[in-house]
């Protein structure tokens, strides 16, 4: 099924991106090799680590051809909160067949 660009009033927005969601895709394989590399994460658990993140995270939307101002986030920052949706995860862990 091919996606519908998304659109208001007839103006395409789908290009629209948070900047932060490919950082925070980027840092975690890192965070997870680097201080759980004894734990065998399921595709589950993945993927509610890379949710939460992003949800504590501020948004750093931009369009293409956009000036961005400079309210970027540290990377030390977003390791900081992938750290802490880690830990909240293994916590409480959601499983495909729970």
């Amino acid at each position: 099924m091919l996606k519908q660009p998304l659109k208001i009033k007839g103006v395409d927005v789908s290009k629209i991106r948070n900047r932060n969601e490919s950082r925070a895709a980027d840092l975690i394989p890192q965070i997870l090799d680097e201080y759980y590399e004894d734990y065998i994460f399921e595709d589950l658990d993945i993927q509610d680590i890379y949710a939460l993140t992003l949800n504590m995270i501020p948004a750093g939307y931009a369009q293409p051809g956009s000036i961005v101002l400079s309210n970027r986030l540290s990377d030390y920052e977003i390791r900081s909160q992938i750290r802490n949706a880690v830990e909240r995860v293994l916590d409480n862990p959601t499983r495909a067949g729970d």
